[in-house]
């Protein structure tokens, strides 16, 4: 009789431990977005307008009182929450953000190019491949962090990607990752066949195309990965944006200015949408960042190993654990952190160490 008690309480054990077994193996693994707008300078995501760039009227192009309206101010506080609200009212409060040279925390790109193909391949893969020389350059033969995580359980068939420029196919080497690619003129009906795929993939046949084939415009990438996002609930998703790229190219500030305002309302919208989804609630991180600077004032429309500015970049990242790399908010700590350390440090935080066969930047925390 006395070994009653004892055997009770090795039952009673057995079935914590199950339980607490079934709690891990169904505990879901965190949703990860990395987010790119091409070209986006530190200066204006730190300091909002700027009034040397704006008072030219080769770069405003007849919309001074428009853009002084719409995002001047008298601090650079105050202009940057104007042109990037949701950074400054929810990211800079819940998240960070890195890159505010102005108080000597820097980040810059490792690779020695300055240009598009190079640094998405440093964000995607954490390594500088000195081989990438163009933006012409074949299938990227380096491993990205989303071709890894595509071979993990949790991620499994569970990723996608969405972009604006048609380079994306090569930088993510679509052929060998495993998961879809959709960029530039490519419509989401490829993958999708419900109604309103057709409609959204209808609309951009359709579309005005400035650059004609070579990118389209950043709205239809952002509705057609909201679509996807909605209909298939992928676990890991990588959406780019080009238009801010694009603008500062052709010496438009006005329209380089609105892109970049219409990129941080599309973010809030993504964010939104995870805080109020099961499963991505107090479950998704996000990686925001730009593949390269550019110049100084004039400059400004340029970048690439010439240019002096076109290295230094910026991120911000956002989700429930941030907080393990630092303090929340603008960083203001003196340092130097580079584009090849984004790769390792987003993918430790969500738990899925990224490995890969060629060096890889060590997390910044």
């Amino acid at each position: 009789m006395k070994r009653i008690p004892l055997i009770m309480m090795m039952v009673c054990f057995a079935a914590l431990q199950i339980n607490a077994q079934n709690k891990n193996a169904t505990k879901e693994a965190p949703n990860l977005f990395i987010i790119t707008t091409d070209g986006l300078r530190w200066q204006e995501l730190f300091n909002g307008m700027q009034d040397d760039i704006v008072n030219q009227k080769k770069f405003h192009r007849g919309d001074s009182n428009y853009l002084f309206n719409k995002y001047g101010g008298t601090t650079p506080e105050v202009r940057r929450e104007k042109l990037m609200p949701f950074f400054w009212n929810i990211i800079a409060k819940q998240g960070q953000i890195y890159g505010n040279r102005q108080k000597n925390n820097k980040v810059d790109v490792a690779n020695d190019q300055w240009f598009s193909y190079p640094g998405y391949n440093e964000i995607l893969t954490g390594y500088f491949d000195t081989a990438i020389q163009s933006n012409d350059y074949p299938p990227n033969p380096n491993s990205n962090l989303f071709t890894y995580l595509n071979k993990q359980e949790p991620y499994k068939n569970k990723i996608a990607a969405f972009a604006a420029w048609n380079a994306f196919d090569r930088i993510l080497n679509e052929k060998v990752s495993g998961f879809p690619v959709i960029n530039s003129s490519e419509p989401i009906s490829s993958i999708l066949k419900d109604d309103k795929s057709i409609l959204l993939s209808n609309m951009l046949r359709d579309s005005y195309q400035p650059w004609r084939e070579t990118e389209c415009l950043d709205v239809y990438t952002y509705y057609q990965a909201m679509h996807y996002l909605n209909t298939k609930k992928p676990k890991a998703m990588f959406i780019s944006f080009g238009e801010t790229d694009e603008w500062a190219h052709d010496g438009s500030y006005n329209h380089y200015l609105d892109a970049a305002n219409k990129v941080d309302a599309w973010i809030k919208e993504i964010w939104n949408w995870a805080q109020s989804t099961p499963g991505y609630k107090e479950n998704t991180y996000i990686l925001i960042t730009t593949d390269h600077g550019r110049g100084f004032v004039d400059g400004w429309t340029s970048h690439g190993a010439k240019v002096p500015g076109a290295s230094s970049i910026w991120f911000a990242l956002l989700g429930p654990d941030v907080k393990k790399i630092g303090p929340l908010g603008e960083q203001t700590k003196d340092q130097q952190l580079f584009q090849k350390q984004l790769a390792a440090t987003i993918t430790k935080l969500i738990g899925q160490p990224f490995k890969a066969e060629h060096p890889i930047g060590e997390p910044i925390y």
